[in-house]
């Protein structure tokens, strides 16, 4: 398996012409970038949110050239410490364009199976998937390309699926 890197992933979404949806599974992601104020946050300290400016300055030139950036988060209800941090940061990336959504694990459809073994992904104009590899200790590693059309085809179903019933970020309630 061949990964690319996430300033390769990033090319991806200048070079796409309608935009990009992804969907997250996890609870808990080892972001070095985040290490430093997520720990500030777990000490009650007050957030910096600078440390986003790199993704929100991409989500403003993807959302400013008229394409669109959506998010569906699958959370575990009760939420990890991590999930209630990316809940009080969402504003964030919503402020910069993005539309972000939440789906609690114990509402999905009895039976869905997650296309490519359950990582999370990035869907580009329905084309293209960007599967997202961890290390054994949560790290990101990199992402996997994937234009397969009955894998893509899989995972514009599921977004399909998740987007119309996930909860908007502005109404979901943490």
């Amino acid at each position: 398996m061949e990964l690319i890197s996430s300033a390769e992933r990033n090319q991806l979404f200048d070079s796409c012409e309608h935009g990009a949806f992804h969907l997250e599974l996890r609870d808990d992601y080892s972001v070095p970038v985040e290490d430093g104020p997520y720990a500030s946050w777990l000490r009650g300290e007050p957030l910096d949110h600078s440390y986003m400016e790199p993704w929100t300055r991409l989500v403003r030139r993807v959302t400013g050239a008229g394409k669109t950036m959506r998010r569906v988060r699958v959370v575990t209800e009760p939420h990890t410490p991590y999930i209630q941090w990316e809940y009080v940061t969402a504003h964030v990336n919503e402020e910069a364009g993005e539309s972000i959504r939440w789906y609690p694990r114990h509402q999905l459809p009895e039976g869905l199976a997650f296309p490519v073994d359950g990582n999370d992904w990035w869907l580009f104009d329905d084309s293209i998937i960007a599967v997202g590899h961890f290390n054994d200790s949560g790290r990101f590693i990199g992402n996997e390309l994937i234009d397969t059309p009955g894998v893509v085809a899989e995972c514009v179903r599921v977004r399909d699926l998740l987007w119309a019933s996930a909860v908007p970020h502005p109404e979901y309630k943490s």
